[in-house]
């Protein structure tokens, strides 16, 4: 399966756009995790890979959505990002999320990827204005990959995005990427409606579209309307992750996943500092889903020299790590809002209620799943979580 998805990537995307995954995120993401292992033995908490939310807007309205995306547009403008990118390259980094809203409705989205070529970014988007011109300057910058949302069929996409025609728009933007012959990801918030995708024939249907890899991520119960009718049962949770280890050895097309390590043990990327979050308005918060923080990127001489020092981010990790290998915003609810009590933690939304909604949350399964660990079964994704991905002891 190895030589044919190496095959798939030979012929259906550009050598260069092979080279810059290959170094910019391969070898310098590994050199990354490296120097983040270092910096754990002295103390220092600085996280190799930074995800960052560029802008609130977008022009979908989905259903269980945290950001504010019809507030006020709020944004980080060049200069910021710039500053941010350049500070964590200087202590190894090289990959940054990016995230929204919807990042193609920032203006300088294409600029800000521009100004750093050595360095790969993953744009989390729902690939409606990747238009043929778009995917035509991706090709050309030759550094950033989209993971363009699918929730469903044409009716499951209408419902779940709240507009018309979404999955068809979307499609369009997955065939430009693949005309443009970019490395492209396809990634699904699994849920109630839509956990019929977790299927060889779903995947088979992303190959034949061009597609390189997808990643199924569980539906999140949180935000303003978190919809908790869609929240997976811990057996349907279980069942996916089966899926991805099962089927990661079939078909010639890398599977993603964030929340388990190379023996199938749950991890949450926040609670073991591998990855943190930056807001639109450049607050730092402890990963996405969880708005509020203390400190902002204005503060301080250096964003390195922020987040190590941040004692909100700090005790968020460690509370986390020692209450759940999952989720602790859905299974500790109750802690998140004790930790931003106990730290005068600002809400970092426009509505002004992330307090009030993490109180009224019920407490329900995540990915842990005690005694029922799926250990990784293929040797290449086995390999790269056990010395790239994995716990970094803070669980013990």
């Amino acid at each position: 399966m190895i030589a044919q998805f190496g095959r798939r990537m030979l012929t259906e995307t550009d050598p260069r756009l092979l080279w810059k995954i290959g170094y910019n995120f391969g070898y310098k993401g590994m050199r990354s995790v490296n120097l983040f292992k270092k910096r754990l033995k002295q103390g220092v908490h600085f996280p190799p890979f930074l995800f960052i939310s560029i802008i609130n807007s977008c022009q979908l309205r989905c259903q269980g959505c945290w950001v504010d995306v019809a507030s006020p547009r709020t944004m980080i403008e060049l200069e910021d990002m710039n500053r941010i990118i350049n500070d964590a390259k200087a202590h190894g980094n090289s990959f940054f999320g990016i995230l929204g809203g919807e990042p193609f409705l920032h203006p300088q989205l294409l600029q800000i990827l521009e100004a750093h070529p050595d360095c790969y970014f993953q744009i989390f988007t729902n690939g409606q204005l990747i238009t043929d011109e778009v995917a035509r300057e991706l090709r050309r910058l030759g550094n950033a990959t989209p993971l363009i949302s699918v929730e469903g069929n044409d009716i499951v996409s209408d419902e779940r995005r709240g507009r018309l025609n979404v999955l068809n728009k979307t499609l369009e933007g997955i065939a430009n990427c693949h005309k443009h012959k970019l490395i492209t990801g396809v990634a699904t918030s699994v849920c109630q409606s839509n956990i019929e995708l977790v299927s060889e024939e779903w995947l088979k249907r992303l190959i034949d579209m061009g597609v390189h890899y997808a990643w199924f991520h569980t539906y999140r119960v949180v935000g303003p309307n978190p919809t908790a009718e869609l929240a997976l049962t811990p057996e349907q949770v279980l069942k996916v992750r089966k899926f991805v280890v099962e089927t990661r050895k079939k078909l010639p097309i890398a599977i993603v996943d964030a929340y388990w390590d190379d023996q199938g043990e749950a991890l949450c990327p926040m609670a073991t500092g591998v990855s943190h979050h930056i807001g639109p308005g450049g607050h730092i918060e402890p990963c996405p889903i969880i708005q509020f923080a203390t400190d902002t990127i204005h503060d301080g001489p250096s964003l390195f020299d922020v987040m190590t020092k941040s004692e909100f981010i700090k005790d968020f990790r460690e509370t986390s790590a020692k209450a759940t290998r999952g989720c602790v915003v859905l299974e500790r609810p109750d802690l998140v809002a004790d930790l931003v009590r106990r730290h005068g933690a600002k809400d970092t939304t426009q509505r002004g209620t992330a307090l009030a909604e993490a109180e009224a949350l019920e407490p329900r399964n995540s990915q842990h799943n005690p005694g029922n660990a799926i250990p990784e079964e293929h040797w290449a994704y086995r390999i790269a979580k056990k010395y790239w991905y994995f716990g970094f002891g803070a669980y013990t």
